[in-house]
């Protein structure tokens, strides 16, 4: 399933329905600028943007929905760059490639880190799923995965690319990455280079 399946596709919208859109999102980024993600419900954006709860979850079935939407072009350019970076270095060996799409992730989630945080929590709290199972996260999957099969080809010590590319995104979910980044001291450089000798150069 490639990321413009599990997004809504940009279609003409009613003129109140793009006003109430562009309130929710509005209200919802003062909220969670001045409270944090984690500690603003939905009845709170609501009431933000002076609209009912039925209005707001027709739009946004939760949290998780709305921060996708506040994110979403820089999510659509990260996967864009990502994907333009893949087409232009095919020869490049897949181990180099790996590290680049982390490092242009990471540099996603230093910008975006509190919103990342809303879509893990929400995602994993309304739909009984590992944080890492989240549209943004199963896209990621499908990028990595390629290329860790192509890196372990044909060499049986490499561990199964599925499970090195879930290991991998669960270092990246907010909880593990800002343990690293506030607890350990380690810088997003740092992190990037730890992330690649433990999960990507093995044998290099």
């Amino acid at each position: 399933m490639s990321y413009e399946e599990i997004t809504i596709q940009p279609r003409p919208e009613r003129r109140d329905a793009a006003e109430n859109r562009q309130r929710i999102l509005n209200a919802a980024l003062r909220l969670f600028e001045e409270h944090g993600v984690e500690q603003v419900s939905m009845n709170q954006i609501a009431i933000e943007a002076n609209i009912g709860p039925g209005t707001l979850y027709r739009r946004y079935r939760n949290k998780s929905d709305l921060c996708m939407d506040l994110m979403k072009d820089n999510v659509d350019q990260l996967f864009e760059d990502m994907e333009d970076y893949l087409k232009q270095h095919p020869a490049e060996p897949p181990h180099l490639r790996l590290k680049q799409l982390l490092r242009f992730f990471i540099r996603f989630r230093e910008k975006k880190a509190q919103l990342l945080t809303g879509v893990e929590e929400s995602s994993a709290n309304n739909r009984r799923r590992p944080r890492t199972q989240s549209p943004l996260y199963d896209e990621l999957l499908q990028l990595l995965v390629p290329l860790l099969e192509e890196q372990a080809f044909g060499d049986s010590r490499y561990p199964a690319s599925v499970f090195r590319a879930d290991m991998l995104l669960a270092a990246l979910t907010s909880d593990s990455y800002l343990f690293q980044r506030e607890v350990r001291g380690y810088s997003p450089e740092q992190i990037l280079e730890e992330l690649y000798l433990t999960f990507i150069s093995i044998h290099h």
